[in-house]
């Protein structure tokens, strides 16, 4: 019988008479260069092997019989792929090879056809087919196409006014360029085509510049098994127009196009990685709920111009020592609508609603994919600005829009660090918001051994280790950092990228000069999740962009060792939702939950994650040597971190420490979960700002979500990617706490619906204006001592070696107490300010008298930025220079620096 093809796998089906035939419904043969292809060894037996390629997509099975294409026979390899294939394509390693024997050219006229490969049984007639299955074919159009395509200037380029249009892809037949006027009207240009590159190609009129435009692309797709028309816009858009249905031919070099601002505007200097600090935040959060903002700039790249109250937070933050504002996903987003019109917001009465009650979250997911709000880790074109975020989506608008937003930000001195997810898109085959997948079926994806797309990351996962999809990530961030003036990258899921991927991301990023490109490359600075999971997990399939693998880069990956010792548990433990760390008073303060153990459990489990935050207080390097809990002397990378290594990092500057950011509970949640329910208001502030000390004080780069220090609360929801505004809105005036906003959404919530309803509906549990407005002194206070003490930024790890100490360490320490010396006298004096630095942490609810005989004769007093500080309990700390004693307030986290010369 005939094949017919499956539209939710994408694989080939026959009919029941093929059952005992290998492979079928499947594409398990891997075509990984021009002359070698790979089979799984449970691919069927026999020894004969045929490669098919049907140009018009005719190839048909009946019985055992191949029809639709000729055979090409194939030889198998004795000894298997090539030590060098295998190093390429480690995940295949054990597959046999197969020798194909084509030259170039019917090579690349069998990767435009339909591919599949069978294997037989016998000889002559006697000869009985036992495998036939679909072809996987990335490697060999890297072969082919990668060292051709490298310098080739995809998208539109400008010669003047003249625009060039230039489409990636090999495999299509035939494509053509749509140009559409404003009449509506579509004009149709034939492209040329490279062998060489797989490039078409395009050379337009002056007329064409500011033209929207698609592709029409021949190319069969193994999705229908057919050859398909497929119309699409260009993965290479840097502008679109509402709801991205058009890519526009705008050339961003046009000074129509840069706002004055933008062009003059320049941040802060930042000499080293730890100088930074970084504050993580939502476009539309910024300034949705803001009265203060024009309406219709609210939720907007404009409402960063405005002088709203979100304004005036982060120029508050930015004068007290903030330095980067970090903006979740700002490309153009699959699935929010861009039309205002268009969208279905909630039209409940929120605020009036009991504190606990389930109204809100059903009021909010009833319309959760057609109101305006998404985290917006959905990518749909990587090179142009959302359209939602724009008072006009159409066009080159929204680019002006969003280089006026980073304009704004940078008049206020602050970096702008744009959120980026190349580990996946929001669709592929032939679906409605599928882009590279419709333009090079099966090749930008990364499949599994039997050919399905990779879902790990949550979504279809790009494979960037391919030559075209790496290039496209690289050239994405070559434009936003040139044409955008942006400082800097987040990655989504980085571990998910090779450390190769991301070392030419640097590289390309280096070579920005200020004087050609109006950029400095090598002051863009890197980081991302580098979580070890999935397909590519252990380096399966190349050599990860993760946590210890990323030593020597420069590229900062996010510290999860500090953040769940403070916490406590961890995010991916279900039952860690009342298990206390050192922030959330773990063995000082119990909250009476039997998950924390008994007293001696807890107390020993606070001495190992007190030794997690000192490690990490210490830039979280592998070879940094103190005395831990259980008496003895340990690296870093000899502690354990729930059986991997807590000590990865080789420089601090590689090394992102926080404990909140927008995935899971806010830091004022997760407290109000962990410290007892009794906890006064007051001391709920404290244990905000202490666990945020943790990352302020460390020698690694701090980082913290926005509004934490108003504490910011989603009234108890984890995941609010699709909440709505209600869920996570922001008073930037700080008046009113969102804690008590009502449950929030089922989804990722549900199972602990029945223990968050007593705590939403505790009106003692709900910060005031007091409490908000003391959270937010301490964390000025935090950001002005961090800028004023050097020592707490010491930026290299031979550095932090020499002088960085911890002398109350052992079986002895008192629990919740860490002290953390930091002693410019020796090696190279890098403070001319001060000669030394003590780090005081007092986790506990009682005062703490340490006494330091090493330090007698030295002479330590509060950090001026604390002396004049918001907090009064900071300021009774206390060092007696005569007798070496130590007194640290309850719950405070301090700074006591030793002027220079006053060390004896």
């Amino acid at each position: 019988m005939s094949f017919s093809y499956d539209s939710k796998t994408h694989l080939l089906q026959f009919g029941s008479d093929t059952q005992t035939v290998a492979g079928v419904g499947q594409m398990k043969a891997q075509w990984i260069s021009a002359d070698t292809l790979a089979i799984p060894r449970d691919l069927g037996t026999g020894e004969n092997y045929a490669l098919y390629a049907s140009k018009d997509a005719s190839l048909k099975l009946e019985g055992e019989e191949i029809s639709g294409a000729k055979p090409i026979e194939l030889k198998e390899i004795i000894g298997g792929l090539s030590a060098e294939q295998r190093k390429k394509f480690p995940h295949l390693a054990d597959y046999r090879a197969l020798r194909v024997e084509l030259d170039r050219e019917d090579v690349a006229s069998a990767l435009r056809s339909q591919l599949a490969l069978a294997r037989f049984d016998g000889e002559g007639d006697a000869q009985k087919l036992t495998a036939f299955t679909g072809v996987q074919s990335a490697g060999v159009i890297d072969d082919l196409y990668a060292k051709a395509l490298d310098d080739v200037e995809l998208g539109v380029s400008f010669t003047g006014k003249r625009p060039t249009f230039r489409l990636w892809a090999p495999t299509a037949q035939k494509t053509t360029l749509l140009i559409t006027d404003k009449k509506e009207k579509t004009a149709r240009y034939a492209a040329s085509y490279s062998k060489d590159s797989g490039v078409w190609t395009v050379k337009g009129k002056p007329q064409m510049a500011e033209a929207k435009y698609r592709w029409e692309v021949q190319v069969f797709v193994p999705e229908t098994g057919k050859i398909e028309t497929n119309i699409v816009t260009d993965p290479y858009s840097v502008a679109l127009t509402t709801n991205s249905t058009h890519s526009v031919a705008v050339s961003l070099e046009d000074p129509h196009h840069q706002p004055k601002q933008w062009r003059k505007a320049k941040a802060k200097n930042v000499e080293k990685d730890v100088d930074r600090s970084i504050y993580e935040l939502q476009i539309r959060d910024f300034s949705i709920s803001d009265a203060s903002v024009p309406e219709n700039q609210r939720g907007r790249y404009g409402a960063f111009g405005a002088n709203g109250a979100g304004s005036k937070q982060l120029k508050q933050l930015s004068e007290a020592g903030l330095t980067t504002v970090h903006l979740l996903p700002s490309f153009d987003i699959a699935t929010i609508e861009e039309e205002q019109s268009q969208r279905v917001e909630t039209d409940c009465d929120l605020k009036s609603l009991p504190a606990a009650s389930s109204k809100q979250q059903e009021c909010v997911t009833a319309h959760g994919d057609e109101d305006g709000f998404n985290w917006g880790y959905d990518p749909f074109h990587f090179m142009a600005p959302e359209g939602s975020y724009a008072t006009n989506p159409e066009g080159a608008n929204r680019v002006e829009e969003f280089r006026s937003m980073v304009g704004s930000l940078h008049s206020m001195g602050l970096e702008v660090v744009l959120d980026q997810v190349f580990n996946h898109t929001a669709a592929s085959g032939q679906a409605d918001r599928s882009v590279l997948d419709k333009i090079v079926p099966g090749y930008y994806h990364r499949l599994d051994a039997t050919g399905k797309v990779e879902t790990s990351s949550c979504c279809q996962n790009l494979a960037t280790e391919h030559a075209a999809a790496q290039k496209l990530m690289v050239d994405a961030l070559v434009v936003w950092a040139k044409d955008y003036k942006v400082d800097g990258f987040r990655f989504d899921l980085m571990g998910h990228h090779s450390r190769e991927t991301m070392e030419a991301v640097r590289s390309a990023l280096d070579e920005l000069k200020p004087g050609r490109d109006g950029v400095d490359g090598k002051s863009i600075y890197l980081y991302g999740e580098g979580w070890n999971f999935g397909e590519v997990a252990d380096n399966a399939r190349f050599y990860q962009a993760t946590q210890g693998q990323m030593n020597g880069t420069g590229i900062g990956t996010f510290n999860d060792r500090l953040r769940d010792a403070v916490h406590g548990g961890s995010p991916v433990d279900s039952s860690s939702t009342f298990r206390q760390g050192f922030g959330t008073g773990l063995g000082t303060d119990p909250n009476g939950n039997k998950v924390n153990g008994s007293t001696e459990e807890a107390l020993k489990d606070l001495g190992h994650e007190t030794d997690l935050v000192k490690l990490g207080l210490a830039g979280n390097l592998a070879d940094f040597e103190f005395l831990a809990s259980d008496g003895s002397v340990h690296r870093g990378d000899e502690l354990d971190y729930r059986g991997a290594k807590a000590g990865y990092a080789s420089q601090p500057g590689e090394v992102i420490n926080y404990v909140d950011a927008h995935d899971n509970e806010t830091l004022y949640d997760l407290t109000v979960l962990k410290l007892p329910r009794d906890t006064s208001m007051e001391d709920r502030v404290r244990m905000n700002t202490l666990s945020q000390a943790t990352v302020m004080y460390s020698q690694a780069v701090p980082f913290w979500h926005a509004g934490t220090e108003l504490l910011r609360s989603k009234s108890l929801d984890r995941n609010s990617y699709n909440s709505g505004d209600w869920f996570n809105r922001i008073d930037f005036s700080g008046v009113e706490n969102t804690f008590g906003s009502g449950l929030p959404p089922e989804a990722d919530n549900g199972e602990k619906w029945d223990l968050m309803a007593p705590l939403l509906e505790d009106p003692a549990l709900k910060p005031d204006a007091k409490a908000m407005a003391d959270a937010e002194g301490a964390a000025l206070d935090l950001l002005q001592t961090r800028k004023e003490v050097g020592l707490l930024r010491l930026g290299s790890a031979d550095l932090i070696g020499q002088k960085v100490s911890f002398p109350l360490g052992g079986s002895e320490a008192e629990p919740g107490i860490i002290v953390m010396r930091i002693d410019d006298t020796v090696g190279k004096d890098v403070d001319r300010k001060h000669d030394g630095a003590l780090v005081l942490f007092n986790a506990s609810p009682k005062e703490s008298t340490q006494k330091l005989e090493e330090l007698v004769g030295h002479d330590y007093s509060l950090a001026k930025s604390l002396a004049k500080g918001s907090d009064d309990r900071v300021k009774s700390t206390s060092f007696d220079s005569a007798t070496g004693e130590l007194t640290i307030p309850a719950r405070t986290a301090a700074v006591l620096v030793e002027p220079q010369g006053s060390a004896k």
